[in-house]
């Protein structure tokens, strides 16, 4: 058989075996010169032979070099261990003998045969990194690039990247991949092809010059799931991009020429449900909030109409608000579509340009509500086009709303307010009642929808409201930072008392009370508080709870009233002194008062679904692919429940194997992003002017580990709640912005917290053993 029209097949071997391999046949980068030896030989005297060869190289006098290890246990298929082993870097020639023994000794006092160390020249590096050719959590056609541009080789894979940069190449793409990135992608389809293997793990650098060099390859040994061809892979990104391209036009009934999608803005579903939520939660979450809840809420507080638009969109599973119908809604239903044309587009491309603000929209770019310091933020809206008429236009309509939210008699916020307490006693109704289960979950649903989600979106604005102004009065100078801080950390709310009760109360009467609580809110497979007692609250009830310590007083000096008084009245806002510091109270509190009790109704759903599964032989793991829609029909209709929830059930489990396999950035404002993207950076919220070092622990870690670490926790859910009954230090959550729940406990507790980090910072922060939060200078550090 003529096999000169074969292609080349290139076998692994060591990790300094393979680059030697490759080295004459690699045409995309370069493999530096190298010298390869046993540790069993450098150990058994071969010493100065083995510095004669190095000596010898063009390069091995000259310095600076590294030490590389090339152990039989690594880079094995299934079983990387990388880092496991030594490699120093920038060696001296004078200095090698000790930096090989030094690597020699890592392999253990009696290394293996096949135990090899190398050495080779030191390079500059302009830009290092690693590159996955599959998603390693699910074998998707991805190739997902770590790194950084700086001089620092190690720094993307020891976990130190000061700047890491993430970007994200579907493999079948037909964009164009920018540069140098698209040489990555060229070095990793060559080595695909030369070792015949789709799942790997690349190191390469770019050299002061633009040289391209690869330092390792090795399989991909965390790579999860069946792989996945990029002809069956291509239909669901095609199908995204088509429904992206369609909306991203003017719409008759909307207000803006363009639209972007995001995980983070207004109901952010990334913190509440995950950005890959089963579809159980989804679906839930879509009924009882952005289907149509949201809109509602916004339109009875004095905003734009925009029933029958549902705000979150899902791509396959993967849940996104679609930011120009949050823009609409955040404007004033009084604002001419002028003026609300342009203020739509002036919002979603400050957002364009500025992705990091994605969770800090209201904050940062919407004028939403009346401020104290408005007249001054306004004036950034001069910078694109907008005129003093039009500035005077929205300040009037923002003034006349806020004035409906917050006045001291009528403000819209005391009728949800009321509305909780209507939730409360049709939640014992239901509780007492011999309903069917289906009627029981139809009733809670419907209840919840009425009298918990509503009123709780309508507090929630208020709440927004209340921090909004607060802030202001810090930024007219009326009140000082410490003020605001003490502020906060006054307010009488569920989770402080919830605090105080583990301490008071038994264990069965506090679960009475809090036992509803899910870590997970929308999760069927997140355990209650009650039905996991000692994971949440410990072997030992009431012990380990945080300390609070002494609790700032917040008080107004005579001076400072008067000075908010006149405030009130340049500003034409219907309120004196104390009715707008107890609206700020009534706010915030409320906000989280009815979230908790919303929350029972939807974890008693929950509850209710997971004993109607077992009825039928289905498990918590099979009914969270249950959609929540066909609730309706299992109520109002004689279908077959269990023919309804099996056929359900085996859709959703297709849908969320589509759903894992898919990756797309966190913001999209173009269709193509669907193909090639990098990941935006966020910018991290920090709570308290702390400090605090301890251990990394994973929320999944035993209640026993968790004093004084710093816990990684995905969301900022008030499920969460139960780390603070344990004395930790702080904690860092991946998602949640300056005013979630878990950000104003922080604040409540003077607990020092990272709220919101990003999926980037995030995962480069919770794989290390020890950290260091600085909330007052920003600033996280890996110390192990």
């Amino acid at each position: 058989m003529d096999t000169s029209a074969l292609p080349l097949r290139i076998a692994f071997g060591s990790k300094a075996e393979t680059l030697e391999r490759l080295a004459p046949h690699l045409r995309t980068a370069r493999v530096l010169d190298l010298v390869r030896f046993r540790a069993v030989d450098w150990n058994a005297g071969g010493m100065e032979a083995i510095l004669d060869r190095i000596a010898a190289t063009p390069w091995g006098r000259r310095g600076p070099l590294i030490v590389r290890s090339s152990a039989a246990a690594e880079d094995r298929e299934g079983q990387s261990l990388a880092g496991h082993f030594v490699s120093i870097g920038n060696v001296d020639p004078a200095g090698l003998p000790a930096a090989v023994a030094e690597v020699a000794a890592s392999f253990g006092d009696e290394p293996v045969p096949a135990d090899q160390i190398f050495v080779q020249p030191m390079l500059t590096a302009a830009m290092s990194g690693v590159a996955f050719t599959r998603d390693p959590n699910t074998g998707a056609p991805y190739l997902i690039v770590n790194y950084e541009e700086g001089g620092d080789t190690a720094a993307v894979t020891g976990g130190h990247a000061a700047e890491l940069k993430t970007f994200v190449y579907w493999k079948g793409a037909t964009v164009p991949c920018p540069p140098p990135l698209d040489r990555v992608v060229a070095l990793a389809g060559e080595l695909e092809g030369l070792l015949g293997e789709e799942s790997l793990d690349i190191e390469f650098a770019f050299s002061p010059t633009g040289e391209l060099y690869l330092f390792q390859v090795r399989p991909l040994s965390a790579a999860a799931g069946t792989a996945v061809g990029t002809d069956e892979h291509r239909p669901l990104l095609e199908a995204i991009a088509q429904k992206i391209a369609q909306a991203n036009r003017p719409h008759p009934y909307l207000r803006g020429r363009r639209t972007l999608y995001g995980v983070m803005p207004d109901w952010n579903p990334a913190e509440i449900i995950g950005i890959r939520p089963r579809p159980l939660a989804l679906s839930l979450y879509r009924q009882l909030v952005t289907d149509s809840v949201w809109a509602y809420q916004r339109h009875n507080y004095g905003y734009r109409n925009l029933r029958s638009f549902p705000l979150m969109r899902s791509f396959h599973g993967l849940p996104y608000i679609d930011v120009r119908l949050s823009f609409n809604s955040f404007i004033p239903g009084d604002v001419p579509d002028t003026l609300a044309d342009r203020l739509v587009d002036c919002y979603i491309d400050q957002l364009a340009a500025a992705p990091v603000l994605h969770d800090k929209v209201e904050f940062e770019i919407v004028f939403s509500c009346y401020t104290f310091d408005l007249d001054t933020r306004l004036q950034r809206l001069r910078g694109f086009g907008f005129s003093e008429r039009d500035l005077e236009e929205l300040t009037h309509s923002l003034r006349r709303l806020t004035n409906r939210v917050i006045h001291r008699e009528t403000g819209l916020w005391r009728n949800d307010s009321k509305k909780i307490g209507i939730l409360e006693e049709r939640q014992r109704t239901i509780r007492s009642t011999d309903m069917d289960i289906v009627s029981r979950i139809y009733w809670l649903m419907e209840d919840c929808k009425r009298y918990g989600t509503l009123p709780f979106a309508g507090l929630a604005r208020a709440g927004f409201i209340a921090v909004q102004m607060l802030k202001s009065l810090v930024a007219v100078g009326a009140i000082e930072p410490q003020q605001y801080d003490a502020f906060m950390t006054s307010l009488e709310t569920v989770s402080g008392r919830m605090t105080r009760d583990l301490r008071a109360l038994s264990r069965s009467e506090f679960l009475e009370k809090y036992g509803h609580l899910r870590p997970g809110t929308y999760d069927i497979l997140s355990p209650r508080y009650d039905e996991d007692p000692e994971r949440y609250l410990g072997a030992e009830h009431g012990a380990g709870q945080h300390d609070e310590g002494a609790v700032p007083t917040f008080a107004l000096s005579l001076p400072q009233m008067r000075r908010i008084d006149a405030l009130l009245n340049q500003h034409s806002l219907e309120m004196d002194v104390v009715s707008l510091f107890d609206f700020f109270q009534a706010g915030i509190q409320g906000r989280e008062h009815s979230k908790f009790v919303f929350t029972r109704s939807l974890s008693e759903v929950l509850s209710l679904l997971t004993r109607l599964g077992d009825r039928y032989g289905l498990s918590p793991d099979d009914m969270s692919y249950f959609d929540a829609s066909l609730i309706d029909d299992l109520y109002a209709s004689s279908c077959d429940i269990e023919a309804t929830l099996r056929h359900s059930i085996s859709q959703g489990r297709a849908r969320y194997a589509e759903t894992q396999r898919i990756v797309l950035p966190p913001l999209i404002s173009q269709p193509e992003e669907v193909w090639a993207f990098h990941i935006p950076p966020t910018e991290p919220n920090f709570i308290t002017q702390r400090t605090v070092e301890g251990p990394v622990r994973s929320h999944k870690a035993p209640a026993s580990e968790l004093k004084g670490a710093v816990v990684v926790i995905p969301s900022a859910d008030p499920g969460f709640d139960w780390i603070f009954s344990h004395g930790i230090g702080g904690f860092i959550t991946a998602y949640g912005g300056v005013n979630s729940h878990m950000a104003i406990r922080a604040g409540e507790l003077n607990l020092p917290a990272v709220i919101g980090a990003g999926e980037t910072l995030f995962n480069q922060w919770k794989d290390n053993r020890r950290l260091r939060i600085d909330c007052a200078s920003r600033r996280v550090d890996v110390l192990q």
